[in-house]
């Protein structure tokens, strides 16, 4: 098929290559950590792991602000015509969660470390981010809030991911497909 013949992979209809890229790296970042996050406890192997999950937890946040300033600047691919009301309000308040979540975790897990202790998160040796300014009272506000928060987050996940199964198994229309680097479907 010639160059001209071809579909536009990424036309108005698909995410732009950059909103794709920060939804996968963000949500292999996001799915990873909560794995650890959730499981150190009970796998003692992942306990040597929080080290990168501070700093996961940071990358995260500094890619969800990016990715917010990315969004704010491109509109998305409006969902297909006939997606329902209802299904609009709860797309719509899912990702907003989903983006007070990828803000929410990675703060409160920075306020929790911080707690009263000089120092900052080791950026994989690379450098640290400096401990935020505050009380061991407050530092353990943030842990009581990330455990909650951390629980929330994989309910909205398997949600997520639920939703996009069911509109490209079930529907079989292009909501996952614009998002999708690799799917495509006409």
């Amino acid at each position: 098929m010639a160059a001209q013949d071809r579909p536009d992979r990424y036309s108005s209809d698909r995410y732009s290559r950059v909103a794709i890229w920060f939804h996968w790296t963000i949500a292999l970042l996001v799915i990873l950590n909560l794995a650890v996050g959730l499981l150190h406890d009970s796998v003692p192997a992942l306990r040597s792991w929080m080290g990168a999950h501070q700093a996961l937890g940071l990358a995260i946040l500094a890619l969800t602000v990016a990715r917010i300033a990315w969004r704010l600047a491109h509109r998305p691919p409006p969902l297909p015509a006939r997606t329902a009301v209802w299904e609009r309000a709860l797309a719509h308040g899912s990702h907003m969660a989903l983006y007070v979540l990828m803000l929410g975790m990675p703060l409160t897990g920075w306020l929790m470390v911080s707690g009263g202790k000089p120092g900052g998160v080791s950026i994989f040796g690379l450098f640290d981010v400096p401990y935020l300014p505050v009380s061991k009272a407050t530092g353990h506000l943030g842990h009581s809030a990330h455990g909650v928060l951390g629980w929330v987050m994989l309910a909205l996940v398997l949600l997520h991911i639920a939703a996009a199964m069911r509109h490209h198994l079930l529907l079989r229309d292009t909501v996952l497909t614009r998002i999708s680097p690799v799917l495509n479907r006409r």
